[in-house]
């Protein structure tokens, strides 16, 4: 079975045959996919009527369990954006009603970003339509195929990990 990849490989292997064209061959599939995945991500929120951004504070604070509330520390961390742009997606949020900010109980200067139960069905609705989309690029592989490259990626992310 051939692919496109292929296809590029071979070209470029007649050109620079003095190269090991290996990491393309891994690269390159992973570029494509990344695209993919890409189009199922805005395609599962396009349809909920949120953003990618939004997706991501929405999925933290979902991810939170319990009362469904983090704090914009936590979020940031969470999110891996700066102070500024999360008041400024809280702000965004809370004005179209998917999040409210409340009172830190523990803190009284601090604040508490909550999910609101249209905040929760939107996240939902998306993550569902988002890992349909997924479970559909993996249809052709086998659930032990499937377990063993996720062991792949995760062996090659390790070290680039922050946890």
């Amino acid at each position: 079975m051939r692919d496109e990849v292929d296809d590029l490989v071979d070209a470029w292997g007649r050109e620079r045959s003095d190269l090991d064209l290996g990491p393309i061959e891994v690269f390159s599939r992973i570029s494509r996919l990344a695209r993919l995945l890409d189009l199922a991500r805005r395609t599962a929120f396009t349809d909920h009527d949120i953003e990618s951004w939004e997706f991501d504070v929405l999925a933290a604070l979902r991810r939170a369990g319990g009362n469904y509330e983090l704090s914009p520390g936590k979020l940031i961390k969470e999110t891996l954006v700066t102070s500024g742009t999360m008041t400024n997606r809280v702000d965004r949020l809370a004005s179209r009603g998917l999040v409210e900010r409340l009172p830190d109980p523990n803190d009284r200067r601090g604040v508490l970003v909550k999910l609101t139960p249209e905040g929760r069905a939107a996240v939902d609705g998306a993550f569902e339509a988002l890992v349909d989309a997924e479970r559909e690029i993996l249809a052709d592989l086998s659930s032990r195929e499937r377990k063993q490259l996720a062991s792949l990626l995760r062996s090659l992310m390790t070290p680039f990990s922050q946890t």
